[in-house]
């Protein structure tokens, strides 16, 4: 099968393509999203909710209100090991990082994140939480992956990994989409967090 090759290959990316870092990363925490706004609700499809801070589909109150999900998603089915959190190079998912970490710590469940605090590669949370998982019964890990993948340079992704090691399945993800967009039509009241100053966290 023949591929054609882009007459960008191998050249700078035209400034028409680029993004404003600097407005998508104020708009992550500016931006308020309307519940009341289909687009701008919680929809976790595919393991996870994507979106674009211009647009308030992928804003802190998202991130705030599905981490919080997942937290009492995993209180109701008894997971009582660590969450692997792991966020990859979009522009989003380091911030995107920071809140769910300060909600996973402040809901008192050990999270175990990269070395040095480092980029991971999607395929390394599922291994290491198969890797934890293997012969336990009880106690067992799950994890978070920030990243949206294939989408456009201004999404943000956030996926939940269950116990599996896989994507979620629709039972468990339409558990946390309902309860995140209650939170969220609650103004992110009920959410736990932590400030960063007092977060540890294992590596």
């Amino acid at each position: 099968m023949r591929r054609e090759i882009s007459a960008l290959a191998g050249k700078p990316a035209p400034a028409s393509s680029l993004i404003d870092v600097a407005r998508l990363l104020a708009g992550y925490v500016d931006l308020k999203p309307d519940p009341s706004v289909l687009t701008q609700r919680v929809d976790f499809g595919t393991s996870g909710h994507r979106g674009t801070s211009f647009e308030r589909s992928f804003n802190e109150a998202h991130i705030l209100a599905v981490t919080q999900a997942i937290c009492d998603d995993r209180q109701r089915r008894g997971i009582g090991g660590p969450l692997f959190l792991r966020f990859d190079t979009h522009a989003l998912s380091r911030p995107a990082f920071d809140t769910a970490l300060e909600v996973v710590s402040a809901n008192g469940i050990q999270v175990r994140i990269a070395a040095g605090n480092e980029f991971t590669p999607t395929p390394v949370i599922s291994h290491a939480i198969l890797g934890y998982n293997r012969a336990r019964h009880r106690g067992v890990a799950d994890g978070i992956a920030i990243t949206s993948s294939h989408n456009p340079p201004d999404f943000g992704g956030f996926k939940y990994n269950p116990s599996s090691g896989g994507p979620a399945g629709s039972t468990v993800t339409s558990w946390i989409e309902e309860r995140a967009n209650a939170i969220l039509e609650s103004g992110v009241r009920n959410v736990r967090r932590l400030p960063r100053i007092c977060l540890r966290y294992r590596s």
